[in-house]
């Protein structure tokens, strides 16, 4: 009887699980969260190295805080979290049990009333904002969260971050192959910010946004200058040289698109600074996963991954 109802439902039938998560809107998901560190220059320098943020008001005796790092001073790391409420635990507690035991994040909202400054204490409380009804995408059938924080330094509102997840139960894989039995890369998300730099790749160009005002050059591609401020921008087209600033190596999970060869890996995936000063994530061919070191110098090279797609890659040398 329960399979019988439960393919009623996923039919579109009642939906008695919604019914019991709806009473979790408005509960608590976090109580009288303390932040583990105080607002601090270290993490803000690390953010600002991170993120290719040269702002001035991030730096010197009266910087402040990044408004993005709103979040950050709030994580639980790897030790994990320890005010998450009853609520909450209950409530993901029900979704897992009802299969939905994958998670994928899907978007945030943030509002700043108040920057944060080195030495600020953050504390927050949390409430679970809103639960959707059951929803069928690509991923699978499950449901939206919506979770809102409300952050304090030294006591006052300092700004509020909405954070909402999907947890779902997946869908059965659908394998696509392409030609010669593999299964085709990711498609990249092209919008309006990015086209133009896509566009150029279909060009064999490897195109760097500068910035109209005060000619920083920046990458990724953005709407506009996070040095200044200004939108007005146009593009230079790279040298194609570059050396390896960092790499991480994918050992798992095996992906064969992302691999020269059919058995899916290990390929190094590397952080390459070029010459022009900016940053790029791509692939190293040319050499073996294991030989690809920081320092090494790369060249570019576009890769014809299927007849639909061509990427950005660069060519390392040993010696």
């Amino acid at each position: 009887m329960t399979d019988a109802r439960e393919r009623r439902e996923e039919r579109g039938g009642p939906d008695r699980l919604y019914e019991r998560l709806k009473e979790f809107v408005g509960r608590p998901a976090a109580t009288a969260g303390v932040g583990k560190d105080p607002v601090n220059e270290p993490m803000i320098r690390h953010w600002c190295e991170a993120m290719g943020d040269t702002g001035p008001a991030y730096a010197g005796p009266d910087a402040i805080a990044p408004p993005t790092m709103l979040q950050a001073w709030t994580m639980g790391g790897l030790s994990g979290h320890t005010d998450r409420s009853e609520a909450y635990e209950e409530l993901f507690g029900l979704l897992d049990g009802a299969g939905c035991t994958s998670v994928v994040a899907t978007d945030c909202e943030q509002e700043y009333l108040r920057p944060l400054r080195p030495g600020d204490r953050i504390t927050f409380d949390a409430v679970i904002e809103s639960v959707s009804e059951r929803k069928t995408t690509k991923l699978g059938t499950g449901y939206f969260v919506t979770t809102r924080m409300d952050v304090r330094a030294e006591g006052q509102l300092a700004g509020t971050h909405r954070f909402r997840i999907l947890k779902y139960a997946p869908a059965a894989a659908k394998r696509t192959a392409r030609p010669g039995g593999r299964s085709p890369r990711p498609r990249p998300v092209i919008n309006r910010d990015n086209a133009g730099f896509w566009q150029g790749v279909a060009e064999h160009r490897l195109l760097i946004q500068r910035c109209g005002e005060c000619a920083t050059l920046r990458f990724p591609w953005l709407p506009g200058c996070n040095a200044c401020g200004c939108q007005e921008w146009d593009a230079v087209e790279a040298s194609g040289d570059g050396t390896v600033f960092s790499h991480v190596v994918m050992h798992h999970p095996p992906f064969p698109a992302f691999s020269a060869s059919d058995e899916g890996g290990p390929y190094a995936v590397a952080l390459i600074e070029l010459a022009e000063g900016v940053r790029m994530i791509s692939n190293v061919i040319g050499v073996p996963y294991d030989k690809v070191r920081t320092g090494m110098p790369v060249r570019l090279e576009f890769l014809r991954a299927d007849p639909e797609l061509e990427l950005p890659v660069f060519r390392g040398g040993e010696g």
